[in-house]
């Protein structure tokens, strides 16, 4: 085999490697991308950009280990079908409010203000297709409460 082939085969297997990288960073980067998010109220309108955890591993790590939450950030938890589900605060390090949303696009209910690093389970008693946490105390400034109506914008409702 001639140098010059063995260059140019070199030089492919580095260009797929590179583009294989490329592509798992890129995927990396579109999964933490935030996405809007629009609670419609009685009383106006509360928008957020939020993460996406619509993966088991995703669903379990949360917003666990996070020091701080900027005051328009969540994360919406998609469930893929409606189902009770619980959430605990065990290594989550700041408080939240917990918004349960049923297929219809309306909130369930409302977890407000759950204590960090503690176990007890918090749950509302209707399944649930997505959960959106927001910071500790954000529905009760803004008047976020059970019954309202949940619009996503970059995220496609089931």
């Amino acid at each position: 085999m001639s140098s010059q082939l063995i260059a140019r085969r070199s030089l492919v297997a580095l260009a797929a490697a590179v583009f294989l990288v490329s592509g798992a960073q890129a995927r990396t980067v579109a999964k933490t991308a935030h996405e809007p998010l629009e609670v419609v109220t009685d009383h106006g309108r509360a928008h957020f950009q939020v993460e996406l955890a619509d993966d088991t591993a995703e669903r379990e790590r949360g917003l666990m280990f996070r020091k701080t939450l900027a005051p328009d950030r969540g994360m919406l938890f998609d469930f893929k079908t409606p189902r009770e589900v619980a959430f605990w605060m065990r290594n989550t390090l700041i408080p939240l409010d917990i918004i349960f949303i049923t297929k219809n696009m309306t909130i369930a209910g409302i977890v407000e203000n759950a204590e960090p690093r503690t176990e007890t389970l918090r749950e509302v008693d209707a399944p649930s297709l997505y959960v959106l946490e927001v910071n500790g105390g954000y529905c009760a400034a803004h008047k976020v409460t059970k019954g309202a109506k949940v619009r996503f914008e970059g995220v496609s409702p089931h």
